[in-house]
């Protein structure tokens, strides 16, 4: 199982002085979907690209993506 991390995300808005209600109306985001980024949830792509454009920059600038060591389930 792979999980998108955004700590990225929240060291930029503090390099760039800028808080999560500022994003959220610059992304053009609900605050719904901004709580789901601070709890590392899924949201959707369309979501994450309109970050990135807001902000400038690619999404490896906002997230780390890791696999999760409960993913190795399979049988031999």
């Amino acid at each position: 199982m792979y999980t998108l991390c955004y700590k990225k995300l929240w060291k930029l808005l503090i390099e760039r002085e800028m808080t999560k209600g500022e994003l959220r109306k610059l992304a053009n985001v609900s605050q719904n979907t901004m709580a789901k980024l601070s709890k590392n949830q899924n949201v959707t792509a369309e979501t994450l690209a309109k970050i990135c454009s807001a902000l400038d920059c690619d999404l490896n600038d906002i997230a780390d993506i890791s696999t999760s060591p409960k993913s190795s389930n399979l049988k031999a």
